[in-house]
């Protein structure tokens, strides 16, 4: 294949940086690397594959060409630039919500339904799932293709570089000056102080109580799933992790699985590590996840009060898994499928 021009808007934040690196490490032949950024990112450099690439300012561009653009810089940028890079023949793909349930955008997780990106796209644009979503579907495919799932019920403990670097250096100047005994600085990027506490609310509240990232979870997990009429809530909490979101999920089956059933199908599924003997402790947490680039899922467990509920943990990177890696997958399954980088 011919090396690719590539684009990457937002690439100062927390998962363009983490696209630049698992760029550099992939196999994909690149042709010229440009980092797009707002004003206050102008100037700054970055090595990629020992080349110095200068970040760019985004308001200022008129070439719009490329053959891939990620997009990481939140929804009201996505909405502007998107549709100009897709104009222009490349393909965006956009990791906030800008895209994510129009009907022909493809809204895609490879290891769970690569057949969106079968066909020729409309738009231009293939949307990134929400982070806590992409680990939630990666872990639950195999059971939902095996068995009857009819309910979910999740509560998500999510880090704080869910909100990017701003959420990061929030949670950090917040615990240094806990440890200093001095009061907290005043919330900024999270509606309380992160620092030694937890917030049960992720995203504006909307509607009824339920906020935007609860609403995208059960709406997103729907449409990658293929399961539109799913049961499903959830409740998304922000803990005073830096990275790493992790997941406590039930299912409700139609009938009851044995557990050596499930164990089986989580095994062999790719990209996911089982830990079957949570009887001794062995468990994922985000600090010690053993490798970023894939699910982690444990304490899997029959509900003992009722053998149609199934529990799980799933941790994962959101920045990787989440994000960025996922990103870097859809454009290898669109190289696959000669929608990009032909001769």
């Amino acid at each position: 294949m011919r090396a690719l021009d590539i684009s990457i808007i937002g690439a100062t934040g927390a998962v363009g940086a983490e696209l630049i690196k698992l760029l550099e490490s992939s196999q994909l032949p690149v042709s010229r690397l440009r980092l797009l950024a707002s004003r206050t990112s102008l100037g700054r450099q970055t090595r990629f594959r020992d080349e110095i690439c200068i970040v760019e300012p985004l308001d200022e561009i008129d070439d719009t060409q490329a053959d891939i653009a990620f997009f990481s810089a939140g929804g009201a940028v996505s909405a502007k630039y998107g549709p100009l890079f897709a104009a222009q023949g490349a393909l965006v793909i956009d990791n906030s919500n800008a895209f994510r349930m129009n009907p022909h955008v493809p809204h895609l997780v490879p290891q769970v339904n690569p057949d969106a990106l079968a066909v020729r796209l409309r738009s231009g644009i293939v949307a990134n799932p929400n982070c806590s979503t992409i680990q939630l579907v990666r872990a639950l495919i195999p059971l939902v293709t095996a068995f009857d799932v009819h309910q979910i019920i999740l509560t998500t403990y999510q880090a704080a570089s869910g909100g990017g670097l701003k959420g990061i250096d929030e949670l950090l100047e917040g615990t240094r000056s806990a440890l200093r005994g001095r009061a907290p600085p005043r919330a900024g990027h999270f509606p309380f102080p992160l620092a030694f506490n937890v917030i049960p609310q992720v995203g504006e509240i909307a509607s009824e109580g339920v906020t935007l990232e609860e609403r995208k979870l059960v709406q997103e997990s729907r449409k990658i799933l293929g399961l539109p009429h799913l049961r499903s809530t959830s409740t998304c909490v922000r803990v005073p992790v830096i990275n790493g979101h992790s997941e406590a999920v039930y299912l409700g089956l139609e009938e009851p699985v044995p557990l050596e059933r499930i164990h089986e199908l989580l095994a062999i599924e790719l990209d996911v590590l089982l830990y079957a003997d949570g009887s001794h402790g062995e468990y994922p947490t985000p600090r010690l996840l053993k490798d970023p680039t894939v699910v982690h899922v444990g304490r899997v467990r029959v509900n003992p009060e009722n053998p149609c509920g199934l529990w799980l943990w799933i941790v994962a990177d959101n920045l990787q898994v989440g994000a960025a890696l996922n990103a870097l997958l859809i454009a290898k399954l669109a190289i696959s499928n000669n929608i990009i980088g032909g001769q």
